[in-house]
C-alpha cells in the first residue's frame, strides 16, 4: 500500500466519489460544518448548499449552521446522507469513521489537510467507498461541466 496512505499524495481513492456530485438526491454531511469565516467547514456547506445539495451541518458545538440545523453526530441526523465529507483533523475523523460505520454512510469524502496514515487505514478495515486530499468543492464545478 505504500503511497497510498501517504497524506501528503494528492487525490488518493478507493473509489472515485465525483461521479455521486452528479446524480440527482445527492445528500451530503459537511462534518466540521461552521459559521466562523474563514473556516473551510463553513466555506463548503455553503457552497454544496448553493449547488443545490441537500446538506446536512455535522458540529458537536453548533445547533446552527448558516441557519439550518446542525446535528452533533452523523448519528443524530434525520437521514442516512450520500457522502460525509470530512473538514475536521485526522485524530477527530478517526472517532466520526466509526459513526459512519455505525450510521451505515458508506461514502466519505476526505478534504485537503484532514487525511492520516491511520485514518487511510481504517478507511481500508472498514466497508467505504473513499477520496481523499481532493477538494469536494473543486470536483463538484468539475463534475457539473
Amino acid at each position: 500500500m505504500g503511497n497510498r496512505l501517504d497524506p501528503r499524495r494528492v487525490d488518493m481513492s478507493m473509489q472515485d466519489l465525483t461521479p455521486l456530485l452528479t446524480r440527482p438526491g445527492t445528500s451530503i454531511a459537511v462534518i466540521g460544518a461552521t459559521d466562523r469565516p474563514g473556516k473551510y467547514g463553513g466555506i463548503i456547506y455553503r457552497d454544496m448548499k448553493a449547488k443545490g445539495f441537500p446538506v446536512f451541518g455535522v458540529n458537536p458545538y453548533r445547533t446552527t449552521v448558516d441557519d439550518d440545523p446542525c446535528w452533533p453526530t452523523v448519528l443524530d441526523l434525520p437521514e442516512t446522507p450520500t457522502i460525509a465529507v470530512f473538514v475536521v483533523p485526522a485524530k477527530r475523523g478517526l472517532g466520526v469513521l466509526a459513526e459512519c460505520a455505525e450510521a451505515g454512510i458508506e461514502n466519505i469524502w476526505i478534504q485537503p489537510g484532514a487525511f492520516s496514515a491511520d485514518l487511510g487505514a481504517a478507511l481500508n478495515q472498514g466497508a467505504f467507498n473513499w477520496i481523499a486530499n481532493a477538494c469536494v468543492m473543486v470536483r463538484a464545478r468539475v463534475a457539473a461541466v
